[in-house]
């Protein structure tokens, strides 16, 4: 089928590139690049394309979504080298990291039901005079020792202000609120670096309730992502089954 396919109608770069909208040079482009196949020229040096050059762009456009447009680059590549383990390996490392995804999101949604409600004090957390806590009191009621907390501030993790009289680190309500959110992701196996952009995430939200929104905007763009490689996975295969 491949074989006849590539002995079919012949396309203009202008055939090819109107048929997915896109412009003659990104189609160039693309070969040049390797997620087409080289094109034929004529007598007199004109490229023209084939059917199974415009299974080849729709496989790449359709692999993009999902799979990032490097990853889908590398891909197509592959494929077209001949190297279709190379190929399967990559899309695999793609679902690997959308299980990883995953996994972190519903880390984060555990980690948000177990903290108690935000200003909750053990017994001995005894507020400074200015309002806040102090890292002796945030500790204990966190289970930590206080040079963790002093480790996960130098991380960024935790900002405590410092008590104009004392000097000393001073925790608002959402510096614990932070610190609760950390202890929770940390007991789930997380690394600092790994808990960086979710507190960053914490606090461009404005706390945890409106989180919610931004976890539901997660949830869809993970289904939106693995819907997309379902897409690409098809176009794929129909574009190996051409080649034949």
């Amino acid at each position: 089928m491949g074989r006849n396919l590539q002995s079919a109608k012949r396309l203009r770069p202008i055939d090819l590139a109107r048929g997915h909208g896109l412009s003659t040079q990104a189609v160039r482009n693309y070969e040049e690049a390797g997620v087409l196949p080289a094109a034929d020229r004529t007598p007199h040096g004109h490229r023209t394309y084939t059917p199974l050059h415009a299974a080849a762009l729709r496989a790449f456009l359709a692999l993009v979504p999902g799979h990032g447009h490097r990853t889908a680059t590398s891909i197509m590549r592959a494929v077209n080298g001949d190297a279709t383990e190379e190929a399967f390996r990559l899309i695999d490392e793609s679902h690997a990291r959308l299980l990883d995804d995953r996994r972190t999101l519903r880390a984060v949604e555990s980690a948000l039901r177990e903290l108690a409600p935000a200003g909750a004090r053990g017994p001995g957390a005894a507020a400074p005079r200015s309002g806040g806590t102090f890292v002796g009191p945030l500790a204990g009621e966190l289970g930590i020792r206080p040079a963790t907390l002093r480790a996960w501030e130098r991380a960024g993790l935790v900002r405590p202000r410092r008590d104009p009289l004392t000097g000393y680190r001073v925790y608002d309500e959402a510096d614990v609120r932070d610190a609760r959110l950390v202890r929770q992701l940390r007991r789930g196996g997380y690394l600092l670096e790994q808990i960086a952009p979710l507190i960053t995430q914490v606090r461009a939200a404005g706390g945890l309730e409106p989180l919610g929104t931004a976890l539901r905007d997660w949830h869809g763009r993970l289904s939106a992502r693995g819907r997309a490689m379902l897409a690409g996975a098809a176009e794929l295969e129909a574009y190996l089954r051409e080649r034949g």
